[in-house]
This record gives C-alpha cells, sequence and structure tokens, in this order.
C-alpha cells in the first residue's frame, strides 16, 4: 500500500519547471507524526564536525572543497527566515571516504538523525525498488558484439525538491563555505543521498523524463533508459556499432531535455567512443589515441571489463583480515560475482567457513589453528583468479539475429554442495552454432545430511530456478530449454506421474513441472556434466581446466548420442564437449 501511496504522489506532483528540470515532493506518510525543531541538535553537530576538521587538515579541505562545488552547482541556496510556527527540520552533515577513493570525500546529509525519538527519514515513504535487476542488466550487457557504458551525471541532484518542501532539508553551515564566518541556515534544492525515497524519486524521475520525450528521440532510446540502467549506470550492448551510436546518441538528448547529462561514455569499439566529444567520454579512454593506444580496464558495477580483449577480469585485494568468524565471512563475502563465473571457487570458500563457525562462541574470536592452513590456502589462491579471462558476448554470433537459441541448464549434487550452470546454443542462418556460459549457482548442501537422491532433486529445482531468471531477464525468446542430471532417480521422479512421493519429493517436483520454464529433462553423464565441477568445488587453477566456463573463444556444442535410460526416449544428447 506504501508504495501505491507514493507512486500516486509522484504521478500527482512530479512536474517541469520552466528551465525543464523535473520538481519532485518529498514524499510524506499520511497520517505521521508532527517534526518538533531540532536546530539545536543540528548545531551540536557541526561543532562536533568542525573539531574534527581542525584536527585533520586534509579532510578538511576535502570537505570544503565538496561543499563549495554543492554551492556552485546551485544545490543548495541560503534558507530563507522561517515563519513562526513552520514546521522545519535540519540535517546534520557528516563526511564519509569511499574505501578506494582515499582522496574523495562525500558529505552526506543525515536524514537519519533522530531527535525526540523521530528522524526525517522515519515521516518519508521509502517508495518501492524501482531498480533493474542488477542480474538482469548484466545478462543483457553480454548479449552482442558492441558493448557500451555510460553515467548520469550526479542524478539525485538533477531532480529539484519542490520549493514548499525545502525547509524540511534545512543545514547549518559557514556562510561563503569559510569557517571563520559565522554559522548561517541553508537548505538543499534538490533530492540528496541519505533521503531513504531519494532512489526511488530518482528512476521514476529518469523513466518520466524518458516517457515524455519518446515521440521526439524515439522508443529504443526510452527502452535504453527503463531497461537497461541500474541506478545511475547504463550497460547495453548492440549488435553494429552504427546502432549503438544512433542509439547512444539520441538518448544523451533524450535525457540533455530533461537537465540529465549522460557522460562516461564507454565502448570496446573505438569507432563508438570517437563519436562523441572527449568531455562526455570516461576519463580512463579520454587522452588515447583510440585506433592505436590499448583500451584501460573499466570497471563496471562493481566488474573489471577489459575493453580491449572485451572480456571480464577480476580484481583481487589481498585484504589481510583476521582469523575470526567475521574475518574470514567478511573475505567469503568480498569475491563479488553476481553471474557465479566462479561459483564453485566461492562455495568452497563458504564450505570452509560453515566448517569454522561451529568452532567459535563469538565473531571475533579467534578460530582453531587446525583450521587456518586450509583456509589461508583457499584464500591466497583467489589471487590466481586474476588470470581468469571470461569473454563478455556469448557467442561470437548475434543472439538477436539467430536463427535458433537454446537454453541448456545442467544440474549437479554433492554432499557439499548443489550446483547449476546454464549456456546459451546459438544457431546462426548459415547453420553455425556456438555456446555460451550464461550463469552459475552453487549453494552449500542443506543440514541436516540428505540423501544423495534428495540432493540432486534440489540441483534439479535449481536448474529450474536459474532457466526462470534467465528466460525473465536476458530478454530472448528460447526455441527450447533442456535441462541434464546425471541422476537416473531424479529423472525417474520428474516422468513418473502416477506414483504418489513423500512430502520432500512431491513439492520439488512439483517445482519443477510448473511453468514457464518447462523443458525436457535429460540424462547426462558424470564426466561430461559441466555443474559437477560446481558442486564438488574448485580451486581457480582448477575452474579454468573444467568445461564450467568454456573459456576457448569459440566453443562448440557437439551432438553425442549417449547411453539412455529406461523411462527416457531415445534422444540424441546435446553434451558439452
Amino acid at each position: 500500500m506504501e508504495d501505491l501511496e507514493f507512486l500516486h504522489i509522484m504521478d500527482a506532483e512530479f512536474h517541469q519547471d520552466s528551465s525543464k528540470s523535473w520538481v519532485g515532493p518529498l514524499p510524506f506518510r499520511s497520517p505521521r507524526q508532527r517534526l518538533s525543531n531540532n536546530r539545536r541538535q543540528a548545531h551540536d553537530r557541526l561543532l562536533s564536525l568542525r573539531r574534527t576538521l581542525e584536527k585533520r587538515p586534509q579532510m578538511k579541505a576535502h570537505f570544503l572543497e565538496f561543499m563549495q562545488n554543492m554551492f556552485s552547482r546551485g544545490h543548495a541556496e541560503i534558507a530563507p527566515p522561517l515563519q513562526v510556527g513552520k514546521e522545519c527540520w535540519y540535517l546534520p552533515l557528516f563526511g564519509v571516504y569511499h574505501p578506494k577513493k582515499p582522496d574523495k570525500i562525500r558529505v552526506v546529509l543525515d536524514s537519519s538523525a533522530s531527535h525526540e525519538g523521530v528522524s526525517l527519514n522515519d515521516v518519508l515513504l521509502t517508495g518501492p525498488d524501482l531498480n533493474n535487476s542488477l542480474l538482469g542488466v548484466l545478462m543483457r550487457f553480454r548479449k552482442e558484439q558492441v558493448a557500451i557504458t555510460a553515467d548520469i551525471k550526479h542524478m539525485f541532484h538533477c531532480f529539484v525538491v519542490k520549493e514548499d518542501h525545502r525547509d524540511y532539508l534545512r543545514f547549518l553551515w559557514y556562510r561563503d563555505n569559510d569557517p571563520i564566518c559565522n554559522v548561517v541556515d541553508y537548505r538543499m534544492r534538490v533530492h540528496l543521498f541519505g533521503n531513504s525515497p531519494s532512489p526511488a524519486v530518482a528512476v521514476y524521475g529518469l523513466r518520466r523524463a524518458a516517457k515524455e520525450a519518446e515521440a521526439e528521440y524515439g522508443s529504443d532510446a526510452r527502452r535504453l533508459i527503463e531497461r537497461e540502467f541500474y541506478v545511475d549506470d547504463a550497460l547495453k550492448s548492440f549488435a553494429t556499432e552504427e546502432e549503438a551510436i544512433s542509439v547512444l546518441g539520441r538518448t544523451q538528448k533524450m535525457l540533455s531535455a530533461s537537465n540529465l547529462r549522460l557522460h562516461k561514455i564507454a565502448s570496446n569499439r573505438p569507432a563508438v567512443i570517437h563519436a562523441f566529444p572527449p568531455q562526455d567520454r570516461s576519463k580512463d579512454v579520454n587522452n588515447l589515441d583510440l585506433f592505436v593506444d590499448d583500451l584501460p580496464v573499466q570497471r563496471s558495477l562493481g566488474l573489471s571489463w577489459n575493453m580491449r580483449a572485451d572480456t571480464f577480469t577480476f580484481q583481487i585485494e589481498n585484504d589481510e583480515k583476521p582469523f575470526t568468524r567475521r574475518g574470514v565471512l567478511s573475505t567469503v563475502n568480498s569475491l563479488y560475482d553476481p553471474l557465479g563465473f566462479v561459483a564453485p571457487v566461492s562455495v568452497h570458500g563458504r564450505l570452509i567457513l560453515r566448517g569454522l563457525t561451529t568452532q567459535a562462541e563469538d565473531w571475533d574470536s579467534p578460530l582453531p589453528k587446525n583450521m587456518e592452513i586450509e583456509w589461508t590456502r583457499w584464500k591466497d589462491s583467489l589471487q590466481d583468479l586474476q588470470e581468469l579471462q571470461i569473454p563478455r558476448p556469448y557467442t561470437s554470433l548475434s543472439t538477436a539475429g539467430a536463427q535458433v537459441r537454446e537454453l541448456c541448464v545442467f544440474a549437479d549434487a554433492s554432499v557439499k554442495a548443489v550446483a547449476a550452470v546454464a549456456y546459451i546454443k546459438v544457431t546462426n542462418h548459415e547453420n553455425q552454432h556456438e555456446v555460451g556460459f550464461v550463469f552459475g549457482k552453487a549453494k552449500l548442501a542443506p543440514q541436516p545430511d540428505l540423501t544423495m537422491p534428495r540432493l540432486e532433486l534440489c540441483a534439479a529445482v535449481l536448474a529450474v530456478e536459474i532457466a526462470e531468471l534467465i528466460v525473465e531477464e536476458m530478454d530472448v525468446t528460447f526455441n527450447n530449454i533442456t535441462y541434464y542430471t546425471d541422476s537416473k532417480v531424479v529423472l525417474g521422479y520428474i516422468h513418473n506421474q502416477s506414483r504418489r512421493f513423500y512430502v520432500f519429493v512431491h513439492n520439488r517436483v512439483q517445482r519443477i513441472r510448473q511453468p514457464p520454464c518447462l523443458g525436457q529433462w535429460k540424462y547426462i553423464r558424470t564426466d561430461l556434466n559441466p555443474a559437477d565441477v560446481g558442486s564438488r568445488t574448485a580451486t581457480p587453477a582448477l575452474l579454468r581446466s573444467t568445461t564450467f566456463l568454456r573459456v576457448n573463444p569459440c566453443p562448440c556444442l557437439k551432438l553425442k548420442r549417449a547411453t539412455t535410460s529406461s523411462i527416457l526416449p531415445l534422444t540424441l544428447k546435446y553434451v558439452l564437449r
């Protein structure tokens, strides 16, 4: 209900001003508690902040620079005198550094600071999560040969706050941005980081801008904005350079019509980058001779993208964390791998973590020394992931222009883990076919221990879940979906229409049989099953030698007649070789 209320408020009050910027309200809850004047609290926080800045001159310089930029861009203004009895709110300031950008501070206006038991965020509607799925954006980014990334400059700050709501965004700072001068009241003019509804407001505004300008700039530009953005980052792949330049150029103009600037453009094709002025390119490629020099590594939503090689790579930082539950958990979770490229490696770390967590009483107690050798060996092996070069496009053939597109999903289980991995097979009009890795996932085997047939059944359910995710997010129509398992017991479960199963088996068989991703289930030998490595875990070195990733430039899905089970029709079995 609150999400619907948020959208109703936005639909009714969001509008463009005379400068073409979009203006939106603060979405207040109704009913809500009245806010009391917290100026004294904000003043005390400012004095504390000043003492901190005086002790840290470099931080002070960064802080003042950030504030000056904020004032210069018109994001804040001197607040007018308050009318007697008018409701208002003051936001305390604090600064945070990005862990990988030690010279860049972000000043946050603390909307979560409470006064008399209530904060600004408490009385605001958060709004729905309007962001696209990160997995979906990355999956679609791999569909075609020409890839681009771009970014909207200061996206949150591009949306103006309704004027009669700005007094809820007051803050205290020094006149003329000089700590020697008097403290005066300012207020924000734009939606800001830290306000709980700001992400939803920004995405709503972005899509509203695309909708209003669709007639002039095209439905494909609107679709890029609505479907290929994750917050303020765009990732998109195209079949040709000409299409990329055309769509991206019109998208820039579409956003510019609402005072939104699309910049930091990067691509694996120099011709695409060269089509845009230097100030709109990613800073990593600004000063390169685009047709001679190597294009650099571009980070895309946490993944490293080597644009010249058009491959994904892993950048592993050798952070030394204590050998405690907290330190081990932090290291395991720091392996960012949303598409499951190295799922067999990450599940190995989680398996070690499971064994370690039973040995400690609290999060910061040292773990047993006899377990440290195995943990250190796994942690050190992560450096080998930097040698992986994973092709960004699924295949060298166009996915959209293919004559036949098939999804093949493999499932396997062991006492350690259950795993599934999916590949796309693309066949063009010349009957050329290639296969590419789409998505992999490995989960620790449930506890208490299950029988192997039940574990294999859990893996089959995981395979169906992966297929549903891919079909929903990839924007590809598959001609057929085929599932593979090396468990004849599971195949018996799935194909048996008459027997009544135990509840555990019945529920999972029904899950496998339900739409929308119904497909044919086939048997594959264990030694040919690429999901086997995911269920048994692997080191990075071992992963490179398996068929899990198929990192060869043009892997082919070959036909091979395999042994059939009596419960299956005689068919040709597709297997990865």
